[in-house]
C-alpha cells in the first residue's frame, strides 16, 4: 500500500473515531458510555500518530526524490 493510502485509511480511521467521541459524549454519564469514549479517544489517537507517521515517511521521500533531480547522492550530516 501506498503512503498516500495509508494516510487515507488514517483519516479514515480518525473520523470514525471522532464520530464515536461524540456519541459517547451525547449520552449518558455511565461507565459503559466512559468505556466508549475512551475506547474512540484511543482510536482517534492511534490514527493522529499513524497520520504524523506517514507524513513524515511522505516528506522523507520527497526530499530522497528532491536529492536525486539534484545530484545529491549524500545528505550532509546536521552536525
Amino acid at each position: 500500500m501506498t503512503v498516500s493510502r495509508h494516510v487515507e485509511e488514517a483519516a479514515r480511521r480518525l473520523k470514525e473515531a471522532s464520530m464515536q467521541i461524540a456519541r459517547a459524549c451525547e449520552g449518558p454519564a455511565t461507565c459503559e458510555n466512559q468505556t466508549v469514549w475512551l475506547e474512540g479517544l484511543t482510536a482517534y489517537c492511534q490514527a493522529l500518530a499513524d497520520i504524523q507517521t506517514y507524513n513524515n515517511e511522505s516528506v522523507h521521500e520527497k526530499l530522497h526524490e528532491l536529492a536525486a533531480r539534484v545530484g545529491l547522492r549524500k545528505f550532509p550530516s546536521s552536525t
